[in-house]
C-alpha cells in the first residue's frame, strides 16, 4: 500500500510539474499543430483468462471480435492514424503489459473493450474511466476486472502491494490519471452519445472507477464494457457478427468526432 502511496503522490507533483526556463536570445517556436497519431486497441482478457461468460459467449472471444472490426474501422477510414493492438489472437497479456504497450509507442488514446456480467436482468452499455468510485456498485466493477491480476505471477510485487478486494487501493492509484481525466470524459462521452444515438443501445452511463488496466496509461484512456453476457438477450446481439459491427461502428464515430474535435481545439 506504501508503494501505491508513493506512485500517487510522484504523478501528482509530475503533473504539477515546473516551468521550463528559456535562455535568453533564444528562438520560440509556435506550438504544433495538434494531431491525433496513435490508437492503442485493447481486447479485454485472453488465453488462460476467459473473462465473464453467458451461456455460449465468452467476454475474451467477443471483446477481441469487436476490437478487431473497430481497428479495421479506423485504419479504412483514418489512415493518418497508426492502430495498435495489445492483442490480435486468443492469448493472455498481463494488464500492466496492456498499458505498456501504448506507453512505449506514444499514444494519444488507450481504448479497451469488454463485457459486462450481473443479474440476468441486468442489460446496457457503460463507458468508464480512470477515478474514483463514487458507489459500491462501481466499485464491484472495478474489482471484478481488476481481479484479473490474481492469475499473474508476483503480482503484488509488479502492481505495487495492490489488493484488488481492497476498497483503499482502489481509491489511492484512482488518482494516477488525473492529468488525462478531462479528455478520458470527452472520448467516453462520445461513445455513450453513439450507443445511445445511433446504435440503439440502453445506455447505463459515463462512470468512473480504478481499474488496472487503464492505472498507467499515459494517455486520455476509456474502459467500455459493450452489455451483459449474463443477459441472454444481450449475449445474443454481442455473440452475432451483425451487433458486434454496430458496437465497433459506434466506438468508430466516437473516435473520429473525438480526434476532430481535438484536432480543431488545437489547430492553428
Amino acid at each position: 500500500m506504501r508503494n501505491i502511496v508513493a506512485v500517487c503522490l510522484a504523478s501528482l507533483l509530475f503533473i504539477s510539474g515546473s516551468s521550463v526556463a528559456v535562455a535568453p536570445g533564444s528562438a520560440v517556436l509556435p506550438p504544433k499543430k495538434y494531431q491525433l497519431r496513435t490508437v492503442v486497441l485493447d481486447a479485454g482478457h485472453g488465453g488462460k483468462d476467459r473473462g465473464c461468460a453467458g451461456v455460449t459467449a465468452r467476454e475474451a472471444a467477443v471483446s477481441l471480435k469487436i476490437i478487431l472490426e473497430l481497428g479495421r474501422l479506423i485504419e479504412a477510414n483514418e489512415p493518418d492514424v497508426k492502430v495498435i493492438y495489445t492483442r490480435k489472437t486468443d492469448v493472455f497479456v498481463e494488464l500492466a503489459d496492456r498499458a505498456g504497450i501504448a506507453n512505449k509507442n506514444n499514444a494519444d488514446l488507450f481504448i479497451s473493450v469488454h463485457c459486462n456480467a450481473g443479474p440476468s436482468a441486468a442489460y446496457g452499455t457503460e463507458v468508464w474511466t480512470m477515478g474514483t468510485a463514487k458507489t459500491d456498485a462501481n466499485l464491484a466493477v472495478a474489482k471484478r476486472e481488476n481481479a484479473v491480476i490474481l492469475q499473474e505471477d508476483n503480482y503484488k510485487a509488479r502492481y505495487g502491494g495492490f489488493d484488488p478486494n481492497s476498497p483503499q487501493s482502489h481509491i489511492l492509484f484512482s488518482l494516477f490519471q488525473s492529468a488525462h481525466v478531462d479528455n478520458s470524459l470527452r472520448f467516453a462521452q462520445k461513445v455513450d452519445y453513439q450507443f445511445k444515438t445511433k446504435v440503439g443501445r440502453k445506455s447505463r452511463g459515463v462512470k468512473q472507477a480504478g481499474f488496472l488496466v487503464l492505472w498507467k496509461s499515459t494517455m486520455p484512456s476509456s474502459l467500455i464494457e459493450v452489455g451483459f453476457l449474463t443477459n441472454r438477450n444481450e449475449e445474443r446481439y454481442l455473440n452475432d457478427k451483425s451487433g458486434q459491427s454496430y458496437m465497433a461502428s459506434g466506438i468508430y464515430r466516437a473516435f473520429r468526432d473525438y480526434k476532430n474535435e481535438l484536432e480543431a481545439m488545437h489547430g492553428d
